[in-house]
């Protein structure tokens, strides 16, 4: 009985915890949503997503975040086209082809690399990896959209690694002595049998790797430039939403537009990464239904 009573109250907490998480959520959302009418209802919508010019302290000012937007979405493509490979093919080395003891090695290694904080990975950019790039490529500055595609693709790597090498790992056995009674070879069996069955977790982890990718700050802030214009590629200076809210907080003035317009700009990022989250979260589940 008194186990009954204990793993009762474990349950509510647990329900009480995810609830207030909820509301947590919700109230955060809602904040931001306040902010935001307020300044959407003054400056317009339409001028705020589609204006190529922020340049709040100007006379008149301008708030025109569509530069913002693809700066954010040229890091983070340019992150996704490094990392998701990468990160794919050391999770099928990790679960399927490494050692015993290097893959206890590399997994700790990956896990490690999680930990290691963006204003961290932001310094080491720009002190090592914005000079190279310079050099190398022969352009004017090294604080470019490239340059922080590539740290940004060194920080979602992790993720995208962990939970593709969970995913593979929990393909059937069966699948591959199926495969394997065929007469398939090792490398037939992982390409056409178990990356087909690993690939709704696998496409949730590519996604949760993008979400960490367009919700990061202080390395973009360090390694793109902050140029809040439309890049012609690449390889110019850009500036993303996340580094624009972290660069300018601290001059508003509480209450301002320029104040709301940056609450705006947290709204935007709250609807992208919730909706990036949301459609990883279907995957995740379909993968669990199908194991």
């Amino acid at each position: 009985m008194n186990g009954k009573i204990i793993d009762y109250i474990i349950e509510k907490i647990i329900f009480l915890c995810g609830i207030i998480a909820i509301i947590f959520v919700v109230l955060i959302f809602g904040f931001l949503l306040k902010e935001g009418f307020a300044f959407f209802k003054e400056y317009g919508v339409v001028n705020f997503v589609f204006g190529k010019y922020w340049y709040p302290s100007s006379d008149p000012a301008s708030y025109g975040v569509l530069a913002l937007i693809i700066g954010s979405l040229l890091v983070t493509v340019g992150a996704a086209i490094i990392a998701v490979p990468l990160g794919i093919m050391t999770a099928l080395f990790i679960a399927e082809l490494a050692p015993k003891g290097i893959k206890d090695i590399l997994k700790s290694i990956v896990e490690l690399m999680a930990a290691i904080p963006s204003v961290v990975l932001g310094f080491v950019g720009m002190v090592t990896l914005v000079p190279l790039v310079r050099s190398i490529l022969d352009i004017p500055t090294g604080l470019t959209a490239f340059s922080g595609s590539i740290v940004l693709a060194f920080m979602a790597m992790p993720t995208i690694v962990s939970i593709s090498e969970d995913a593979i790992r929990s393909v059937p056995w069966q699948y591959k002595e199926g495969a394997y009674a065929l007469g398939a070879t090792k490398w037939q069996t992982i390409r056409r049998v178990v990356l087909k069955a690993a690939m709704p977790g696998i496409i949730a982890a590519v996604m949760l790797g993008i979400g960490r990718v367009i919700g990061e700050t202080m390395a973009v802030l360090m390694v793109t430039g902050n140029a809040a214009a439309i890049p012609d590629s690449i390889f110019d200076p850009v500036r993303t939403l996340t580094a624009t809210i972290a660069a300018e907080m601290g001059e508003t003035v509480k209450g301002g537009l320029h104040y709301k317009a940056l609450f705006s700009i947290g709204l935007v990022l709250f609807l992208i990464t919730f909706s990036i989250n949301f459609i990883a979260d279907l995957f995740l589940n379909k993968n669990k239904k199908n194991c």
